[in-house]
């Protein structure tokens, strides 16, 4: 039985625990952190659902934070579609066509503003898959100029230096058809562009396509495309960078 002088003490513990108790969970809510994923590209982009593995992958990888995963794609899409800068090989005539150079990154940017309002998100990390359509029209020999400035134009926009970047390499479909003249090329730049750049990282597809190496995955291939690409983002986001990205150096 407590006694009338002892109540005092009691109360005073009891208040000690509840505050104890209380500071983790005003620290862990002070420490969240917010991690923006923007997913984008041509057909093989289009076809991922971020829902069915990327999504769960990072959002278990950083269980304590906030993710916001915005996607935006479309098939058959050079990437001057996204770089408004962009320019033809010397020599090359290439069309302007009815859209603007630009014109999808603005569409993208148009739908991540609005998920990030006016927050400054801790982490950035921007999914790239696309490159089909620059291989078939042979304009790889400015392809890596095009990555270098639409990373460039996104930092910018973002009014950040410290974007992280997962490339989805073209897979092996060319191999065999052999109708699109840059694809290895473009492979090659892929690869260089994540071996130069320690913020850079890239993704095997070569599995994904099926046993006839198809120009698109498989139902399953998508789903495996989406955990590798959340995979190499958690792992960037978890090493940080020795260095800025290229684009701003």
């Amino acid at each position: 039985m407590t006694s009338r002088h002892s109540r005092p003490a009691a109360i005073a513990l009891l208040v000690a625990v509840a505050v104890a108790c209380l500071i983790p969970a005003a620290a862990a809510t002070a420490e969240q952190k917010t991690h923006l994923f923007i997913l984008s590209g041509q057909s093989n982009m289009a076809g991922l659902n971020p829902d069915l593995s990327f999504t769960p992958t990072v959002t278990k990888g950083l269980s304590a934070d906030k993710v916001i995963v915005v996607k935006d794609a479309a098939g058959g899409q050079p990437i001057r579609r996204w770089y408004k800068k962009w320019h033809a090989p010397e020599g090359k005539d290439v069309p302007a066509g009815k859209q603007p150079w630009g014109d999808l990154y603005d569409q993208l940017m148009g739908k991540v503003k609005p998920a990030i309002a006016a927050r400054r998100p801790d982490t950035v990390t921007f999914v790239w898959m696309q490159g089909e359509r620059d291989a078939k029209e042979s304009l790889g020999e400015v392809y890596a100029e095009s990555f270098k400035g639409l990373i460039a134009q996104l930092q910018a926009d973002l009014g950040r230096t410290d974007i992280n970047v997962v490339i989805g390499r073209l897979s092996d479909f060319d191999n065999a058809n052999k109708s699109y003249p840059h694809w290895t090329r473009i492979r090659e730049i892929q690869v260089k562009l994540a071996e130069d750049d320690p913020r850079i990282e890239w993704v095997d597809t070569d599995d994904l396509n099926g046993p006839g190496n198809g120009l698109h995955y498989t139902k399953e291939g998508y789903v495996e495309l989406g955990k590798r690409f959340a995979d190499k983002a958690l792992a960037l986001i978890a090493k940080g960078a020795k260095s800025p990205p290229a684009a701003a150096r």
